[in-house]
């Protein structure tokens, strides 16, 4: 395992069941934190407040993290900022850990997986800037909650569209 502000020692628990220590700290945010159109910058901050435990079994690492997460709203592409707060508990076995589950390597731990799954999964799949936002205009794009009236006049079918040059008249 190698080293990262997410990984953490377990070597001061010394697998004594009930043995716990607890961080408070603020760390940079991992690359490609979130979803395409609503995510973690790279770099900002991430309020995490963690407590490990030693148990019987491996080590229960338990949590909170707190992201300024932005974006775009899907339907009308205005900036949209949203801070979240994720909770988080995993336990990171000892020995034989499946393919599903976290093992503890060299008395160390990888937080960035169980922190990335829990803020990627709280994150809104289609962020709005507005839960009542009324989108673009098909036509032209303008945004309608700009102008609740806008229109383009009536649409003409185009099977009658012919019609429309008897009633104009040509400019003299």
């Amino acid at each position: 395992m190698t080293s990262g502000p997410f990984v953490f020692d377990t070597q001061v628990l010394g697998r004594r069941p009930g043995t716990e220590k607890s961080y408070e700290l603020v760390l940079d945010a991992p690359a490609d934190l979130g979803l395409d159109v609503f995510g973690v910058p790279e770099g900002s901050p991430i309020d995490l407040e963690l407590r490990l435990e030693a148990v019987m079994d491996g080590v229960l690492a338990t949590g909170t993290a707190s992201v300024h997460a932005v974006g775009e709203c899907v339907r009308c592409l205005e900036p949209v900022e949203q801070d979240v707060d994720v909770d988080f508990q995993e336990l990171y076995l000892y020995e034989g850990a499946g393919e599903d589950e976290l093992a503890v390597e060299a008395e160390m731990i990888d937080l960035e997986p169980v922190l990335r799954d829990a803020v990627v999964l709280a994150l809104p799949h289609n962020p709005l800037c507005d839960p009542e936002c009324p989108g673009l205009c098909p036509e032209c794009g303008f945004r309608l909650a700009d102008d609740p009236d806008h229109t383009h006049g009536d649409a003409i079918d185009p099977r009658w569209s012919a019609l429309t040059q008897l009633t104009e008249r040509p400019e003299e």
